[in-house]
């Protein structure tokens, strides 16, 4: 008698903990699913503008800030413009003027955008330059937490929302 009743108990508490988990973990996988949609579709429309004007202002900054925000997380943007270095060097060939040598590029990071776009309100990029978005966030959601649990069993841990766009600039900003 005293079995069945443990039995019973345990039986009940697994069913509670299935019928609670399970729908709860399918929530918060939805909610993940369209943050990191959000992010990817962000990021894609704030490279395109920068592509498309060969600027990265305060407002479009500003703008990919805003909606990364409205997911309800935090995110770490890192930015990279690989910028054009026209290097002309020696020419091969008199015959041929317009051969002058390879194109080099060098690579602009975050914090030096950053710096001017607070003292320019723009980055100024040129048709060639090529720009790199990525944001990962930093907070740890719901469907993080319970995936990072059931994942730290098996060995991987590693859940996160992120989203990334480069592209070629068209086009020399003003």
């Amino acid at each position: 008698m005293e079995g069945e009743t443990l039995t019973t108990i345990v039986g009940i508490l697994l069913a509670a903990i299935l019928i609670g988990i399970f729908p709860m973990m399918s929530i918060a996988e939805r909610t993940d699913d369209i943050s990191q949609l959000t992010v990817q579709t962000a990021i894609s429309e704030f490279v395109n503008t920068v592509r498309k004007t060969g600027k990265i202002t305060v407002e479009s900054y500003d703008k990919l800030v805003a909606d990364l925000g409205a997911t309800g997380n935090t995110y770490d943007i890192t930015m990279e413009a690989q910028i054009l270095d026209e290097n002309p060097s020696k020419k091969t060939t008199q015959a041929d003027e317009t051969k002058i040598g390879e194109n080099i590029y060098y690579s602009v990071y975050t914090t030096q955008i950053l710096d001017k776009l607070d003292t320019s309100n723009k980055y100024v990029l040129k048709e060639g330059d090529i720009v790199t978005v990525s944001a990962s966030n930093t907070n740890s959601t719901i469907s993080q937490m319970l995936k990072n649990f059931f994942y730290s069993l098996s060995g991987n841990n590693t859940y996160r929302i992120v989203g990334s766009q480069s592209g070629v600039v068209t086009v020399t900003g003003s």
